[in-house]
C-alpha cells in the first residue's frame, strides 16, 4: 500500500495547481499548522539538548514548546504541584542547534507557561484514562502532545509519531479543546484512519512525494496536524509535494515552499 501511493504520486507529478489565493479558512490552517511545526520542532531538539544536560530525570514532570517573537523555545518543567522550569532551550528560525541557546536552571514559570503546562497535563490525564477507548495506539508508535493557546483558544493537538526512521506518519491525530480555566471541553478525531509512508534507503529515487484522501468528516482542507508533520519529514524523505484529495478539492502542498495552492475535483476532473 505504501509502495502503491508512492508510485501513483510520481505519475501524477506533472500535475500543478493555478488557484493562488486561498480561502480564508484555508489559509488560518497553513498558519496554525506552522505554528505547530515550530513547537514540534523545539521540542524535537530541545528534548534532545536538555537530556544531554539534566540528570535529574526523576524530577522532569513534563515538556512543552510555544513560539515567542520568532524565538521558538522548549521548556522542561518539574512535578511540583506548583511546577518550575528546570531548563529552557531556545531557537532561531533556523532551529540550528549550534546557535541554541541552552539554560539548565530552575526558574518560575511565566503565566503563559503556567497555562501551557496545565493544558498539556490535563491532555495527558485523558490520553491515559481513555475511558470511552477515544484514543488509539499502535505499536511502535507514540503519541505527541502540543499544547497550543491560539487565537484565544486554548488547545491541544495529539500527533501519532513513529519510533522508527525512515516512516512518516499521517493520522490517528485529535484535537482537545479546553475552556478558559482549563477544563476540556470537545475532543475530536481529526483522521479516521492511520497512514505509514516510508521513504529514503532507496539510491535512486523513484518518488518527489506522497498523498494521502480525507473522508468527509475530516474536511475539504489539508489539516494542521498535516501541515506540521510535511514540515518536520519532508527534507528527510526529500519530497517535493504532498496531495490531499478531499470532496471538493485536492490540497497540493509544495514541500519546498511549503505553500499550500488548491484545485476543485470538478476542475481537476475536466482535464481528463
Amino acid at each position: 500500500m505504501k509502495n502503491t501511493l508512492t508510485l501513483l504520486i510520481t505519475l501524477l507529478s506533472t500535475t500543478f495547481f493555478c488557484q493562488n489565493k486561498l480561502p480564508k479558512e484555508a489559509e488560518a490552517i497553513v498558519n496554525e499548522g506552522k505554528t505547530l511545526y515550530k513547537s514540534e520542532m523545539a521540542s524535537w531538539y530541545g528534548s534532545d539538548i536538555f537530556m544531554e544536560n539534566y540528570k535529574d530525570r526523576e524530577n522532569i514532570g513534563g515538556y512543552f514548546s510555544y513560539t515567542e517573537k520568532e524565538i521558538s523555545k522548549c521548556v522542561f518543567f518539574s512535578k511540583d504541584q506548583s511546577p518550575k522550569a528546570l531548563g529552557t532551550i531556545s531557537f532561531d528560525n533556523t532551529f540550528n542547534i549550534k546557535t541554541a541557546k541552552v539554560e539548565i536552571n530552575e526558574r518560575s514559570l511565566t503565566p503563559y507557561e503556567i497555562e501551557l503546562a496545565q493544558l498539556r497535563k490535563n491532555a495527558m490525564q485523558e490520553l491515559i484514562s481513555n475511558k470511552d477507548d477515544f484514543f488509539k495506539f499502535y505499536k511502535n508508535m507514540n503519541p505527541n502532545l502540543i499544547p497550543l493557546i491560539y487565537e484565544g483558544v486554548k488547545k491541544v493537538y495529539i500527533l501519532t509519531g513513529p519510533k522508527e526512521n525512515g516512516v512518516v506518519v499521517f493520522g490517528n491525530d485529535y484535537l482537545l479543546t479546553f475552556d478558559k480555566n482549563n477544563v476540556l471541553t470537545s475532543k475530536k478525531t481529526l483522521h479516521k484512519n492511520i497512514i505509514a509512508i516510508e521513504y529514503g534507503g532507496d539510491k535512486d529515487k523513484t518518488s518527489v512525494g506522497a498523498m494521502h484522501t480525507h473522508l468527509p468528516e475530516t474536511g475539504d482542507f489539508i489539516t494542521a496536524t498535516d501541515i506540521c508533520t510535511l514540515m518536520l519529514y519532508e527534507k528527510f524523505a526529500q519530497w517535493e509535494f504532498h496531495k490531499v484529495t478531499s470532496q471538493k478539492y485536492i490540497n497540493n502542498w509544495d514541500c519546498v515552499k511549503d505553500e499550500l495552492t488548491l484545485e476543485e475535483i470538478k476542475d481537476a476532473n475536466k482535464k481528463k
